[in-house]
C-alpha cells in the first residue's frame, strides 16, 4: 500500500526543547527551520513544530477511555512495523520517557491485534505510535470491538 505523505503543525512552547525530542530521541531527521519554527521527517511524514512562547506546557488534553485507559484527545502519531514499535519502546524506555499510556497490545489474538504508547512531548503535545500484528487489517472491523472505541 502506497501512502501519500500527511502534513500536520502543531505549538511547542520550546523550539530547542522540540529539535531535542523530536530529533534526538525520536530520530526525525530536521528539514527547513526558521528561528521560529523547524520541519521534521516523521517517517516519512512532514510534521513542523511551530513556536508559541505564551503556551504553558500542558497536561490538560481531553481525555476518552478506552481499554482501561485514559487516551488523551487530539494525538498524533505513526502506524509502524511490528518490530520497529518495539524497537522505539525499547529506545523510549531505555530514555526513561514517562508514559501516559506504556506500551501494550490490544485485541491480541483477534483481528486488529495491536500495540500502542502515548506519550507526550515537551510541550504538552500527544503522540500515539502503534503497529498492527498484520497491517492488512489496519481498518478490519473488529468483531467484539469496545463501544469505547
Amino acid at each position: 500500500m502506497s501512502l501519500n505523505p500527511f502534513h500536520i503543525a502543531f505549538p511547542v512552547h520550546d523550539i530547542a526543547a522540540a529539535r531535542a525530542f523530536y530529533g534526538d530521541l525520536l530520530g526525525c531527521p530536521e528539514g527547513r527551520s526558521a528561528a521560529s519554527w523547524v520541519d521534521f521527517d516523521l517517517y516519512g511524514h512532514q510534521i513542523v513544530a511551530h513556536l508559541k512562547p505564551s503556551m504553558a506546557p500542558v497536561d490538560a488534553a481531553h481525555r476518552n477511555p478506552v481499554d482501561g485507559h485514559d487516551v488523551p484527545v487530539p494525538h498524533f502519531g505513526v502506524v509502524l512495523d511490528w518490530d520497529d514499535f518495539h524497537a522505539l519502546a525499547d529506545r523510549l524506555k531505555a530514555g526513561h520517557m514517562p508514559f501516559v499510556i506504556e506500551p501494550y497490545v490490544r485485541f491480541k489474538g483477534e483481528v486488529g491485534e495491536q500495540a500502542t504508547m502515548f506519550f507526550l512531548d515537551p510541550s504538552g503535545n500527544a503522540l500515539e505510535f502503534k503497529a498492527f500484528k498484520d497491517r492488512s487489517q489496519l481498518f478490519a472491523k473488529y468483531s467484539q470491538c469496545s463501544p469505547q472505541y
